[in-house]
């Protein structure tokens, strides 16, 4: 079997973000980049899957040359082989599903893992577009995935709580928290990767139907207020919920 992974090249959450001065980009000055962490669940489970049923596993990414140090980590982690589709420029969502679903089939791969968003832009529409470029099955946030033969049957998260889906290859499953806990890189694998080689290729260019105008922070919240200690301020905080804030 022929098991591809998209990974993302990402800020880590926990880095400050600020607006570049162009104001459609981020200054990545002091931005430390990590693998999309959702993405590391996709990872984990090609690796477990390619253990149970035998097969190859590709990591492909798309992305300028510092996406080779998350395709360097997908490596270390144990997968196969790895592709950058090597571009700098600005695509949206379909764009990027495009450029993805071309590579993945040269690979011929039939099991495709994402992780259900990426979290910078946050879109979570990445892999459903694959899937429905490729004529594939489509499964997303998924946090339980087992594979028998042709048949694939998974457990996702819905609003308020999970759905069993049953499905069958070819398909695309993009992956939430709690699919498995990914591994961590061993030094062997750590050592082996370094030494494989990163496919580099030059996607088609395509159009892109969504425009990035502006990038902006979010306000700034406002300080909080007192009206009172006991039941007395009711009223008055029931007045500025409603007139205020707005929210009844």
């Amino acid at each position: 079997m022929k098991i591809a992974v998209c990974v993302s090249h990402v800020p880590d959450t926990a880095a400050k973000i600020n607006i570049g001065s162009n104001g459609t980009s981020i200054d990545q000055t002091g931005v430390t980049f990590v693998v999309n962490p959702y993405d590391e669940f996709g990872i984990e489970e090609a690796l477990k899957t390619k253990e149970k049923l035998g097969g190859e596993t590709v990591a492909i990414s798309l992305g300028g040359d510092a996406n080779k140090e998350t395709l360097r980590k997908s490596l270390a982690m144990g997968i196969d082989n790895a592709v950058l589709l090597k571009d700098d420029s600005y695509r949206d969502s379909l764009s990027v599903a495009k450029a993805l679903a071309e590579e993945i089939k040269v690979q011929g791969s039939e099991l495709v893992f994402f992780g259900k968003q990426s979290v910078d832009f946050d879109n979570s529409i990445v892999g459903q577009l694959t899937a429905e470029l490729l004529g594939f099955n489509c499964v997303s946030v998924v946090v339980s995935f087992t594979i028998d033969g042709n048949k694939i049957i998974c457990e996702r998260e819905i609003e308020g709580g999970k759905e069993v889906v049953e499905t069958t290859l070819p398909a695309v499953i993009t992956s939430q928290k709690g699919l498995n806990e990914p591994r961590y890189a061993s030094l062997k694998g750590i050592m082996a990767a370094k030494k494989k080689e990163i496919i580099e290729k030059t996607p088609a260019s395509v159009p892109n139907y969504v425009e990035l105008i502006a990038l902006k922070k979010p306000a700034a919240k406002q300080p909080g207020k007192i009206i009172g200690t006991d039941s007395s301020a009711v009223p008055e905080l029931v007045r500025l919920l409603r007139e205020e804030a707005k929210v009844i």
